[in-house]
């Protein structure tokens, strides 16, 4: 599905990127950078709540607010590109956002190399009955 996706979503970026007007007036503009942020709330919440109740669930937030903390830095960054913006728009992504990302991701990194150590490989799970029992001496 993902190789499928792949395949359709490549001559769509070119055609976007040959076809997209390079201005363009936004309608909603604070509906959707509010709702993002709300969302980036969100997602720090979750993460944090999941941390401290030292629930796994915090791997997938921690991942989910890494992800939108890059995605907030790129377009912060790219829409204040050419305006006096830019500055305070690169300092954050810099100093802020970017370092809270790669720590989130290297936590879960971490994390889930810990957890893999803690559990038993399937090649090492013994199959059947313990030696000795139910088996004919």
């Amino acid at each position: 599905m993902l190789a499928v996706c792949l395949v359709c979503l490549v001559p769509w970026t070119v055609l976007l990127a040959l076809t997209l007007p390079t201005q363009h007036q936004v309608h909603q503009w604070r509906v959707t950078w509010v709702g993002f942020d709300a969302l980036l709330v969100a997602a720090m919440a979750s993460t944090a709540f999941f941390g401290w109740r030292q629930n796994r669930a915090v791997l997938a937030c921690a991942l989910t607010t890494a992800i939108l903390l890059i995605c907030d830095a790129w377009f912060d960054v790219s829409l204040a590109f050419g305006t006096p913006d830019i500055w305070m728009s690169g300092v954050l992504a810099v100093f802020a956002e970017l370092p809270l990302a790669a720590f989130l991701i290297h936590r879960v990194h971490s994390l889930s190399l810990s957890a893999s150590r803690t559990q038993p490989s399937a090649s090492r799970v013994r199959r059947g009955p313990p030696p000795g029992i139910g088996t004919p001496t």
